[in-house]
Formats: C-alpha cells, sequence, structure tokens
C-alpha cells in the first residue's frame, strides 16, 4: 500500500509540477515581471521589458506562497536588505520548477492518502472531483481572505498570513471532508461551520492597502493565479487518480 501511495503521489506530482511551471510562463509570469518593475521604482522605463527576462519565482497553483519564494526587493517598502534570490535567468527557472515539483508531490501525496483512508476504487474521473475539493481548500477558500499579491503590495506580517493560511487551509479541508463523507447531517452541518470558521476570525491585513503595482494589475494576477491553480488541481486530481489505480 505504501509504496502504491508513494509512486502515485510522485509520478503525479511531477508532471503536475511540470504543468504548472509551463501553464505559469503564459499566465502569471508575464503580471508578476511588470509588478516588479514597479516594485523596483521603474514603471516609467518601458524599455525594460524584455523577451529574456526570467520567470519568477511563485507557486500559483499553490497559494499559500502567495510572495514571491525568492524576493529580489523587500515588499514592505522599509528598505531593509534585499532577500536572497536565484540569479535571473535559468536558475530562476530551475528553482521555480523545483518548488513547483515539490510542492505537487506533497499535494499528491494528500489526495493519494484520501483515496486510501476512503478505499474506494478511484480512477481519473474521481480523481478530478477529488483535485476540484483539493482547490477549494487550498486556493478558493484561502483567497477569499488572503488572495494573491504581486510583489511590491502591501501586506500584513509574514508570519501572521502563514499562520492564518495554514488554519483556513486545514480548516477547509476537514470542513469538506465531514460535508461530503460524514453520514449524519449534524456532522455535515459542522463541516460547514468549520468551512467558515476561518474566515469569522478573519484574515490578517495591512493597516492600509496600496503598493507600486496599479490595482489593475493586483487584479489581474489574483484571476490569473486562482485560474492556473484550477489547472494545477484538476490535473494533479486527474493524475493521482489514475496512477493510483495502475499501481494497484
Amino acid at each position: 500500500m505504501f509504496r502504491r501511495i508513494f509512486l502515485s503521489a510522485i509520478a503525479a506530482g511531477l508532471i503536475s509540477g511540470l504543468t504548472v511551471s509551463v501553464v505559469q510562463e503564459f499566465t502569471t509570469t508575464p503580471i508578476i515581471l511588470e509588478a516588479e518593475r514597479y516594485e523596483n521604482g521603474d514603471p516609467n522605463e518601458q524599455d525594460a521589458r524584455s523577451t529574456d527576462v526570467p520567470t519568477p519565482t511563485l507557486i500559483h497553483a499553490v497559494p499559500e506562497a502567495h510572495n514571491h519564494l525568492f524576493a529580489h526587493g523587500d515588499g514592505d517598502g522599509d528598505g531593509a536588505e534585499a532577500a536572497w534570490g536565484p540569479e535571473d535567468g535559468i536558475e530562476r527557472t530551475l528553482y521555480t520548477t523545483l518548488a513547483n515539483v515539490l510542492t505537487g508531490i506533497g499535494f499528491a501525496l494528500i489526495l493519494v492518502a484520501g483515496f486510501a483512508l476512503r478505499g474506494e476504487d478511484v480512477d481519473g474521473k474521481k480523481g478530478v472531483l477529488w483535485g476540484i475539493a483539493g482547490f477549494a481548500a487550498f486556493s478558493l477558500l484561502p483567497a477569499l481572505g488572503l488572495p494573491p499579491e504581486v510583489p511590491g503590495s502591501f501586506a500584513a506580517e509574514l508570519s501572521a498570513r502563514q499562520g492564518w493560511w495554514l488554519f483556513a487551509a486545514a480548516a477547509s479541508a476537514v470542513g469538506i471532508w465531514l460535508a461530503v463523507f460524514a453520514r449524519a447531517n449534524w456532522l455535515k452541518v459542522v463541516g460547514i461551520l468549520v468551512v467558515a470558521l476561518p474566515h469569522l476570525v478573519g484574515a490578517p491585513h495591512p493597516a492600509e492597502f496600496g503598493g507600486n503595482p496599479p490595482p489593475e494589475l493586483a487584479g489581474h494576477f489574483v484571476s490569473a493565479s486562482l485560474v492556473t491553480a484550477a489547472l494545477f488541481w484538476v490535473a494533479l486530481g486527474w493524475l493521482s487518480g489514475t496512477f493510483y489505480r495502475r499501481f494497484a
């Protein structure tokens, strides 16, 4: 059983991570590159655009990483020294792809473990339904409180946002599980309340909203990130179900 779980998760995570890395090049990457120009203080330098600009290191399929993993500047605007980041170009692209693959494998392990706990015969079609649930739990519902943020946007303290995201994702996953699989109606109601709990508590937000990037760019980034995340989860669910059945 463990061999089946790990092989299915590794195969599904590897393929979905590589796939979403390609998809990002046509969805969220151009938005982040534009936002980084504003973050670096050169929004008027139109010549800064280049076809060989490095890929930004964001995992849009995994919205807990709302900020770029390898920052090239401090998004809080306090003049602090920039955080370490891989060199622009192939190094940055490879780090992004590696992070996407590792994240895909991690989430695939969660899905396949869910298959095993249910003890049902899961195939690719049923896996898509699990993937949709994963998208709701780990992307869509947490984004109601903490939407994906472009570089340079004002944001609350990082540890507070990470803590709330973990709370929201865990509550969403547990609540959806109860709402779907619980036999007693009162447990289904409890599941709905558990999903709502993080949003009743409220996500951490900055004292004021704003930042260098224009709001139109930030809005486009939110929609593109969620669409990319949806594609990632559907692919991950289908691949996890397909490989789980194949390695039976």
